[in-house]
């Protein structure tokens, strides 16, 4: 396995696709997971790990098709799998489950712009490199970084997660405060003068919106605990 680091994208973005381009991709893939009953959970699902996945992938320096398509695969290998998924301790969490299927996805998908790549230059099997395994030859993510990277990623999609939802909870106004106090780091008395607005309601929509982005940091945190002790539960004892 290659000890290279992760490359950034040669071409493009490395951010997630746009609201509109997300939500083609999110319908093409609960098509995809026609057969399982809980769509509204699935989608729930999607939203939450579509952008860590897709950064991942992009990271590791796929385009933004091949990107889509890596989400698209592990969500179906998530959906595929959550059946068998034991929670062992010992052996690692939901968080740690989730990110080797994303990376054994990545490099499924580096393998077959590898092979498309011969075959477009016409290379014979026998050549002189093909000593070396196609799979080692890739830009394959080394383990230990992919997974330093997974970690902060993972923290940061936590973040944007419960900030995409605090969003739907409150009003654009009082987000709007909170993002210049906290985001754009600007003085309570700064902020009251660019929105022309009391100061005492910068200090209160700063307030009740931060408590409301740490309801729903819980809320997720609670969600992948569920996911785990489903796992406890329907494992064989």
């Amino acid at each position: 396995m290659s000890n290279e680091p992760l490359q950034t994208p040669r071409t493009g973005r490395d951010f997630p696709p746009s609201d509109e381009e997300s939500l083609i991709t999110r319908q093409s893939l609960l098509q995809r997971l026609g057969d399982k009953d809980d769509t509204e959970g699935w989608q729930e699902f999607f939203e939450t790990y579509w952008g860590l996945i897709y950064r991942m992938a992009r990271r590791a320096g796929l385009n933004d098709a091949d990107a889509q398509d890596v989400v698209q695969e592990t969500v179906i290998a998530v959906a595929r799998k959550m059946d068998g998924f034991v929670y062992d301790p010992e052996r690692g969490s939901f968080k740690a489950w989730l990110r080797q299927l994303t990376r054994w996805r990545i490099q499924n998908q580096l393998l077959r712009n590898r092979r498309e790549e011969e075959r477009r230059h016409h290379r014979h099997p026998n050549e002189e490199d093909s000593r070396t395994a196609t799979v080692e030859r890739v830009a394959d993510p080394a383990a230990e970084e992919f997974e330093s990277e997974w970690d902060t990623r993972w923290e940061e999609n936590l973040l944007q997660v419960a900030l995409d939802r605090t969003k739907r909870r409150v009003s654009p106004a009082s987000y709007r405060i909170y993002d210049c106090c906290v985001h754009k780091e600007m003085s309570a008395s700064r902020v009251a003068r660019l929105l022309r607005v009391n100061i005492a309601k910068v200090y209160l929509a700063r307030h009740r919106v931060g408590r409301v982005v740490q309801e729903e940091l819980l809320r997720l945190q609670r969600e992948i605990l569920a996911r785990e002790q489903s796992a406890i539960r329907s494992s064989p004892s």
